[in-house]
């Protein structure tokens, strides 16, 4: 959806997201204990991580290597990114790389603390929910389509065990921003939500 806003606006769609990933698939790479503060500040001081506009919009790269998108949305990897992000170095590290994007162009951000620290400005700021087995559904056609088999249980597990992992962290938890306007996506598609969420753009600016 937010990448269905970006194009509807001839905005850059900025998914944070897959920059934790990144550092998680480094971390993978190089056997990092992600538990050692120690070891994964050592890690973030040799990483140079950029953000490369293309044809299909930004692209991450590590070390000079183009990350495929495919290869850090493995479950295991998902499951390493959400551990990464709960650490401040980590947090603190990628916040200036984000902010950066942020400060040059039309930007619409897919994150989940985007309104309440990255972004504590914007313009306008949307927090989106949908019930888990929606979610855990919509997850497992994506995955399907990417050439990868699971089983739904298995990714509606990992989602929960994230979801919560994420709203309780102590380090810029998974919140809503005060402002944010929220919209339950469980039972509307995605042209429904981009649709709604053009029209109170609209309004606000």
């Amino acid at each position: 959806m937010a990448k269905c806003l970006a194009a509807r606006l001839g905005y850059v769609y900025l998914d944070t997201g897959a920059l934790y990933r990144a550092i998680a698939w480094k971390v993978q790479q190089e056997q990092v204990d992600a538990t050692s503060l120690r070891q994964i500040q050592s890690l973030l001081a040799r990483t140079v991580l950029r953000l490369m506009p293309g044809k299909k919009g930004l692209s991450i790269w590590v070390d000079g290597q183009a990350i495929d998108q495919e290869v850090i949305r493995t479950p295991a990897i998902s499951q390493l990114a959400s551990c990464v992000a709960a650490l401040q170095p980590v947090r603190d590290w990628l916040l200036p790389v984000q902010r950066e994007i942020g400060g040059e162009v039309g930007v619409v951000a897919e994150g989940r603390d985007m309104g309440t620290r990255v972004f504590p400005s914007a313009d306008v700021k949307f927090f989106l929910d949908a019930d888990l087995e929606v979610r855990a559904n919509r997850r497992q056609q994506e995955m399907v389509q990417q050439g990868q088999e699971i089983h739904l249980k298995t990714v509606r597990e990992d989602m929960a065990v994230r979801d919560d992992r994420d709203r309780t962290r102590t380090v810029d938890p998974l919140r809503p921003a005060p402002e944010a306007i929220m919209i339950d996506t469980s039972q509307r598609s995605v042209e429904e939500v981009v649709g709604h969420m053009m029209e109170i753009i609209a309004d606000r600016l």
